[in-house]
């Protein structure tokens, strides 16, 4: 007789697109494969909170990523201080505790994963009102350099996604024991390489025609400086095609919509929020982007080039590092330089090589299964 299946709680918040991409990775890998063994349930920590701290974390985050990067940076620095982050932290705690204490006695969880360092405090704090002993591990999302809130209690569980950040927690005083090494976790679908029907299949789905195709994303939230990096392509003296992904932004959608029609560029393909951006990335030779962890990896799991204009300082700067150390991509920020340099990849195929050559010696693997099969344990 088969025993109890287990229930498998995994909580993210909506603050970009790489604390629940990961989470839904795994849980739709458990729900896949182990589902005999165990459900994994997805919960967004701030279903039921008020709308006003909602919308500071979560509409606050996206609005700073892309109108005032500088702030969102200055307030990660700030955060570093270790009064700060316990402040910020009682702060979430304290709106979304109740709806936590609901969401356990409704679920009766056998254990928890947490995928967003805000919710740590809170998830500990509400286990121990209720005097729950529930096991509660940590998936830090940031893969090289991770905002000081994950670790603000070194007695955790951790599973990090690099060597260099496992370096990094035994520096600050976490324990090896707690510390758990995975390759990223990606969807499933990054695993796999496509054949050349398939791709060109995908070219024929999207209507796309050439060799020589650059895409432009930026994640759920398109690319910061959208319009002046599109407006700056339209100066390319080489004959490829493009694809634009604007995600929600509907003001960059519309831009470039209009661009589109000013320029006659009809070798400009625009989209919105999209869930094929795998087949844009099959065909695709070259990625302008912002270095999110999410974004970069998927972008190397599919051996693209990246052409990275942008990222956060300092969340984001070892993704950044790593790829311009490892020579697996390059790093721009001016913008009026880009179609300098998107020309000279495609113009000499021996350079564009050397880079996708670097990024196939990596072996880059998705640690969706190891991770799920960890939580297993």
């Amino acid at each position: 007789m088969k025993g109890k299946k287990k229930k498998y709680l995994f909580l993210y918040l909506k603050t970009g697109g790489g604390h629940l991409a990961p989470a839904r990775s795994v849980a739709n890998y458990l729900n896949k494969y182990k589902s005999d063994e165990v459900e994994a349930v997805l919960a967004d920590g701030f279903e039921k909170t008020k709308p006003f701290a909602k919308y500071l974390i979560e509409d606050g985050y996206r609005i700073l990523q892309n109108k005032s990067k500088w702030i969102y940076e200055w307030i990660y620095a700030f955060h570093k201080i270790k009064f700060v982050s316990e402040i910020s932290s009682f702060l979430v705690s304290i709106n979304i505790e109740k709806y936590l204490k609901e969401l356990f006695a409704y679920e009766n969880p056998d254990k928890i994963v947490v995928f967003h360092f805000f919710l740590i405090k809170p998830v500990f704090r509400t286990l121990k009102k209720l005097n729950l002993d529930i096991p509660v591990i940590i998936i830090v999302t940031d893969p090289y350099i991770a905002h000081p809130l994950w670790f603000l209690n070194k007695k955790r569980n951790f599973v990090v996604f690099s060597d260099e950040l496992k370096k990094r927690c035994l520096k600050i005083g976490i324990e090896e024991k707690r510390l758990h090494v995975f390759p990223f976790i990606l969807d499933e679908k990054f695993s796999k390489t496509p054949s050349a029907n398939e791709i060109a299949n995908y070219k024929k789905t999207h209507n796309f025609k050439g060799d020589k195709i650059l895409l432009v994303m930026g994640g759920g939230d398109g690319i910061p400086n959208g319009e002046a990096i599109l407006q700056n392509l339209m100066n390319l003296n080489i004959d490829i095609e493009i694809g634009f992904v604007c995600g929600k932004n509907k003001n960059l959608y519309n831009f470039a919509m209009q661009l589109k029609e000013k320029e006659r560029y009809e070798k400009l393909k625009v989209y919105g929020y999209i869930d094929f951006v795998y087949e844009l990335l099959c065909i695709s030779d070259v990625v302008i982007t912002k270095c999110g962890a999410s974004t970069f990896m998927e972008i190397l799991m599919m051996k693209k080039v990246p052409l990275v204009n942008t990222y956060i300082w300092e969340q984001e700067k070892g993704n950044v590092d790593f790829l311009v150390k490892n020579k697996l991509g390059i790093y721009e920020k001016r913008i009026h330089k880009l179609p300098v340099i998107v020309e000279d990849l495609f113009k000499d195929s021996n350079k564009l090589d050397s880079y996708k050559n670097n990024i196939e010696k990596f072996h880059f693997k998705n640690g969706t299964a190891n991770v799920a099969d960890f939580i297993l344990e």
